[in-house]
């Protein structure tokens, strides 16, 4: 098949593909290899500048294409597995679904412009309010899992329930009066999309006999996501930080499932904005405006961008040395920060909060990181040594999507957090 070749410009990414190549890729059969740690001039490693993307393929990225559907990374197209089935009760009481306002308490009521002071008695009605919600994205996250791990058939009926009446009643799209309204919407988004995902791409082909319910629940997830664009794009840099990050992970795991590529295109727009925050030390400014809670929220702040990242390269856009770079230096100065949070309290001058850095469900992005980029053995070791990573935010237990062969090989009953 002859070649065509068009150009375009992009920051920090890059898409090389010819056209059998992808052919193979939409097919699941392959992914692209990860990028060589040598090919990385010491050039790319300073603070990065506005950079392009020279794009080799039949048409310019964000053109839509009959061939060119948008795929997930090769896990999420695994058949159904045939585990032992785990009976897992149906939270359908709990997770009623949500049409009213966005109107929540933040944890952090009345700390100052660091907002890193916790409050209890205001993280106890949060919790309160959003307990629909948060069983709604666990629910989905968990009866995905077991379907997917054992082919119970309970489980499936359980997760496309959940979705259908979530849709039917076209919740999460109420006015958000605040903040953190704003930000449960595009969280839970980002939980039930990503699990969605898992289940329309499978090649056991579970939605299969059931093409109403996907119209229903892809519109719905659609029109949840052109809410979260609608609130968290165009906003002043200095006002970016890990929430337009969750939000354009979310808006990917959509883009995805619907196959929206103006959706997709708007995701890696922030995570473009956010490759350009990393400064030439490994730190992101906004998140250093966070105090004891820097190191954290620099942590935080990885989920999301190493998901958007990997679910670029399985649809051919590739990081630029620059943005690569960018990624590796956060992750690295994470890594040092755990290691020894002195660096971070010389930065902020204040105390680090590190208590939650101790559990291992912190460091999901492990997974999409070393899938995406290839991560150094001191980082291996320390995520073999933790898995399975499980988070329901990011599509569930992401040892089995991203490294399915150490998935099987952790323990079944594995109880760690998801």
């Amino acid at each position: 098949m002859k070649r065509t070749a068009a150009t375009t410009t992009l920051p920090h990414v890059r898409t090389r593909m010819s056209g059998f190549g992808a052919a193979l890729l939409l097919a699941g059969l392959v992914g692209l290899p990860a990028c060589d740690a040598a090919s990385v001039d010491a050039g790319a490693m300073k603070a990065p500048a506005a950079a392009t993307l020279r794009v080799a393929t039949a048409m310019p990225v964000g053109a839509r294409s009959g061939a060119g559907a948008l795929v997930p990374p090769a896990g999420f197209v695994a058949a159904v597995g045939e585990g032992k089935a785990r009976k897992r009760p149906c939270p359908a009481a709990d997770a009623r679904p949500y049409t009213e306002t966005l109107e929540f308490a933040s944890k952090y009521e009345g700390s100052d412009k660091a907002r890193d002071d916790l409050n209890t008695e205001s993280e106890k009605r949060y919790r309160t309010k959003t307990a629909p919600i948060t069983a709604f994205e666990k629910g989905v996250s968990q009866q995905v899992d077991e379907y997917m791990r054992s082919g119970s058939p309970e489980a499936l009926s359980c997760a496309l329930g959940l979705l259908q009446q979530w849709a039917g009643a076209k919740a999460l799209l109420g006015e958000a009066s605040n903040h953190t309204g704003k930000s449960v919407r595009k969280w839970a988004l980002g939980s039930v999309a990503s699990s969605y995902v898992r289940l329309k791409f499978s090649t056991s082909q579970p939605l299969a006999d059931k093409p109403e319910l996907s119209r229903s629940v892809e519109s719905w997830m659609s029109n949840v996501a052109d809410r979260v664009v609608k609130e968290w794009k165009d906003l002043p840099l200095e006002k970016v930080n890990n929430h337009e990050y969750w939000a354009a992970w979310a808006v990917m795991a959509v883009a995805v499932a619907t196959d929206r590529r103006d959706l997709f295109d708007w995701s890696l727009k922030q995570f473009d904005v956010a490759m350009t925050q990393i400064d030439v030390d490994g730190y992101l400014p906004n998140e250093l405006k966070r105090d004891t809670r820097a190191l954290s929220y620099h942590n935080y702040s990885l989920p999301p961008l190493t998901m958007i990242a990997a679910f670029a390269k399985a649809n051919g856009v590739e990081l630029r040395p620059e943005a690569r770079a960018a990624l590796e230096r956060l992750t690295g100065r994470v890594m040092s920060g755990v290691a020894d949070p002195h660096e971070f309290e010389e930065k902020t001058g204040k105390k680090q909060v590190v208590a939650d850095l101790a559990q291992a469900g912190k460091f999901t992005w492990m997974e999409p990181y070393c899938w995406t980029v290839r991560c150094t053995s001191q980082m291996q070791e320390r995520r073999d040594a933790m898995r399975p990573f499980k988070n329901y935010r990011l599509g569930g237990n992401l040892t089995d999507l991203f490294n399915p062969v150490a998935g099987k090989s952790s323990s079944s009953d594995d109880k760690r957090a998801s």
